[in-house]
């Protein structure tokens, strides 16, 4: 699957429900008791679209998009509205925001991470700061690729040295529909129920 890079446009995503998903299989004992198990090593989230209605404009838009994307073949950016950044919603980005990796004298290349696993491969241009303990790093002393997530030193941390950052991202998604079905609901409106939009593990 390739992807492409394009965000899905915040006009047609006002409304969307979701969020994350885990797949545990539970078995239950004769007993009682239950036996637990994590079949993913972490969450997937799907999100919802309704579209309500909308001008036959908007759903054109809608349209040109999902064919661009060949429908489910290519994923594509998204902007989840509560979790789309290194703090919570309406917290300032601070460069110490979130641990990434510690320094060896060599490794001059770092994963953004949300920790448990749960790796940014798509972070917002412009908005990621880094710091190597606790001192913030200018813009030049650093490079983040904007589709990987990798950040790049100039120099390589000392050995220990904790490399930190801040940072908003998007969700990479694909459309969880085959088929968009648009009904009319007044002379130049409609709505096209259901979207569905599914997180790809990169």
């Amino acid at each position: 699957m390739s992807f492409h890079d394009v965000v899905f446009p915040s006009r047609l995503a006002f409304g969307a429900t979701g969020g994350p998903e885990r797949r545990v299989e539970i078995v239950r004992l004769a007993s009682g008791l239950e036996q637990r198990n994590a079949r993913w090593s972490r969450s997937r989230r799907r999100y919802t679209i309704s579209t309500g209605i909308k001008s036959f404009a908007d759903l054109h838009n809608l349209l040109e998009f999902f064919e661009e994307r060949g429908g489910p073949l290519n994923a594509f950016r998204f902007l989840d509205p509560v979790d789309h950044s290194s703090v919570p919603p309406g917290e300032a980005i601070a460069p110490t925001d979130r641990a990434i990796g510690a320094g060896d004298g060599e490794t001059v290349e770092f994963r953004l991470s949300l920790g448990e696993g749960r790796l940014v491969t798509k972070p917002i241009e412009g908005t990621v700061r880094v710091a190597v303990d606790g001192v913030e790093l200018p813009g030049a002393e650093y490079a983040v690729d904007p589709l990987t997530g990798v950040v790049t030193l100039q120099t390589a941390p000392a050995a220990e040295a904790m490399v930190t950052a801040g940072f908003e991202f998007h969700v990479p998604v694909r459309f969880d529909n085959a088929h968009l079905a648009l009904t009319q609901t007044a002379f130049a409106a409609g709505e096209i129920p259901d979207i569905q939009l599914v997180e790809v593990f990169e």
